[in-house]
């Protein structure tokens, strides 16, 4: 399992070197394989991530490093803890599926100063990505 995770986010990273967006079934595949990577890690239950993906963002620590986890993976986050919007717009302009790219990139614009908490990574996380959701709840595209 973990070469195979190697692989795919490594795919995923290299993917902009490379023409083309990713498929609907390729960034299926990519947010399924950083749920099971990061969801374990950070013991966040299906049941705190569901909840997420329904507007609770009433989240303990495991939910809110699951966050960090994925927004890490995606590179989202410096080690900083601040938002590196510049850097996700060129990802999801270079690799993004048609599918979500625009709602995407409004996300990014309207969230660039979403992160507030920098002093913790988890909190930091939960920031950027209760943002992200807010911006368009139907169209939320994170693990």
């Amino acid at each position: 399992m973990k070469i195979e995770a190697t692989l795919i986010i490594c795919a995923y990273f290299l993917h902009p070197y490379v023409e083309g967006a990713m498929t609907d079934a390729q960034m299926k595949a990519t947010v399924k394989l950083l749920r099971n990577v990061c969801q374990p890690k950070n013991k966040a239950t299906n049941e705190q991530i569901d909840a997420m993906h329904k507007g609770d963002w009433n989240q303990d620590k495991n939910g809110m490093c699951y966050m960090h986890c994925i927004l890490s993976n995606y590179k989202l986050l410096t080690k900083e803890n601040k938002f590196d919007w510049e850097g996700a717009l060129a990802t999801l302009e270079a690799i993004a599926p048609d599918s979500i790219k625009a709602t995407a990139v409004h996300a990014v614009h309207s969230c660039k100063d979403a992160v507030k908490t920098t002093s913790d990574k988890c909190i930091a996380a939960h920031e950027l990505a209760h943002c992200i959701y807010l911006d368009n709840p139907e169209a939320y595209f994170l693990p």
